[in-house]
């Protein structure tokens, strides 16, 4: 039981009403969870606003409500507190509820448009080969110890962060790593958290649906490392031109990684083939697992960071060479007739030309590259036509199809993708709707040595039609189809 005066240690209250010497037992933001004794606080979402919920709250048992505006009617059984932003509010008070867990472990938080997910699982598991007890909160899974659970965001609620750290808090984990996207930030989910670090990976075209423009976009990743302390670092890929804006206001120590310009940490590809990379890190050679020029980076950045945060040089590379790829994300087999299959997340314009350029960096060309694509629904539209170029100019062969079209029709989705489609690479493409007949059809184009492409779905184990979430594995259907056609 926690008091609220003591919870709302650092949140800029406006005005209350009642007493805030009042005993807590639970703090919520959803209506429908409330119980006896607990606070409810009303955040102005995008679809729906909790301050709609107050009176359903107080009749569940909520004591105290925090919120943006009083109601026209006080309860005076119920203390009111009112504060200038609900959404930074409830991520102070959950970081107070459970004793701010964040400030007993390393928390470092990963931003940027690609990368983010490889570069926090990794480093998780970099630790935990190096014999620490780390933590995960990713888009794929939360991590605590040996514990998995599935993700529902890239970046928890607030509330749900806290908790979580807090388990990891007291089970001993030392080192948590965090995907932190910019919905996230601009929400303010990571507000009231201590980072000893933060991570810039790059900076393309993605999410404009929800920030509008770019400038936005860049600026709320950038707030990320301008609310870092001078206790902790900011490290950034100074090869992509946003990574100097990431640290033009941070208080943060600053350090850089690239492969093309001078930077605190440098790397050099000197091989890089289907079966792993070889790089030149800081003058030492060392032979990974990753595959491609945007998991040179990846592996950069948990290099740089992991030295930052004192793990023994020599230990990092053996370690380093020891990690195998995230799932969903370049994760490559091979049929039993020599068919490459490659599954990979790519559902942004960059992403899908990292991979692509990729695959032609390391391939023959005496094979074919078939690529399966497509662009989520109720997302950014304007990337659809960037994604039907770029599949279609460095594919031999494109197969646009479905990728979670949610309540769009799914035939428009594709028909705003193939407008990207230069009229010399008409021929190239083909258009089905049905994900699985997209997949099978690519499969029967495919020959001994030929690689395909599967993009834009990665780790994700469903397909959203309308309202309906079905069971949908890229790699199982790939492989099962492969097996099926004897190929």
């Amino acid at each position: 039981m926690k008091n609220l005066r003591d919870i709302l240690y650092g949140v800029s209250v406006e005005s209350v009403s009642g007493s805030t010497d009042v005993p807590v037992r639970a703090l919520e933001f959803d209506s429908r969870k409330i119980s006896a004794d607990s606070v409810f606080v009303a955040q102005k979402g995008l679809r729906f606003d909790g301050h709609q919920f107050i009176e359903k709250a107080i009749q569940d048992g909520a004591k105290v409500v925090i919120c943006q505006e009083f109601p026209v009617k006080i309860n005076e059984e119920v203390t009111f507190v009112r504060v200038k932003d609900s959404d930074e509010a409830l991520a102070i008070l959950a970081a107070n509820f459970y004793d701010n867990p964040s400030e007993e472990l390393t928390l470092v938080g990963v931003t940027g448009t690609n990368g983010k997910t490889t570069i926090a699982t990794l480093l998780a598991e970099q630790f935990k080969k190096a014999g620490f007890k780390s933590g995960l909160i990713s888009t794929i899974k939360v991590v605590i110890g040996e514990k998995e659970i599935d993700a529902t965001h890239t970046t928890p609620d607030s509330l749900t962060i806290n908790r979580v750290l807090r388990e990891m808090a007291d089970l001993g984990v030392s080192h948590c790593f965090m995907e932190v996207s910019s919905h996230g930030i601009h929400q303010k989910r990571t507000a009231g958290l201590n980072f000893k670090g933060g991570i810039f990976t790059n900076l393309t075209h993605d999410h404009l649906d929800y920030h509008k423009t770019f400038a936005e976009y860049r600026d709320v990743k950038k707030s990320f490392f301008d609310h870092l302390s001078p206790q902790s670092f900011a490290l950034v890929n100074i090869d992509d031109k946003n990574g100097q804006v990431m640290l033009q206001n941070t208080r943060a120590k600053k350090f850089s990684y690239a492969l093309k310009t001078e930077a605190d940490y440098k790397a050099r590809i000197i091989e890089n083939q289907f079966n792993g990379l070889l790089l030149n890190i800081d003058g030492q050679e060392v032979w990974t697992k990753l595959i491609g020029t945007f998991n040179a980076y990846n592996l950069l950045a948990i290099y740089a960071c992991s030295d930052i945060i004192g793990m023994d040089r020599y230990e990092n590379l053996r370690v380093l060479s020891e990690l195998e790829n995230v799932s969903g994300r370049f994760q490559h087999a091979i049929s039993k007739g020599g068919i490459n299959a490659i599954i990979d997340y790519a559902h942004t314009p960059d992403a899908l030309k990292n991979v692509l350029e990729t695959i032609n960096s390391i391939r023959t060309f005496n094979e074919q590259v078939i690529t399966v694509v497509g662009c989520g629904g109720d997302r950014d539209k304007a990337k659809r036509p960037k994604m039907g170029n770029i599949a279609s100019s460095l594919s031999n062969q494109v197969v646009f199809t479905s990728d979670n079209p949610r309540s769009e029709d799914p035939e428009e989705i594709l028909k705003e993708v193939e407008a990207g489609v230069r009229p010399e690479n008409y021929k190239k493409t083909i258009t089905i709707v049905d994900r699985k007949q997209a997949i099978k059809t690519a499969c029967k184009l495919a020959n001994e040595g030929d690689i395909i492409l599967v993009a834009g779905k990665g780790h994700e184990t469903y397909q959203i039609i309308g309202n309906e979430k079905t069971g949908f594995d890229d790699f199982v259907i790939t492989k099962q189809i492969l097996t099926e056609l004897n190929k």
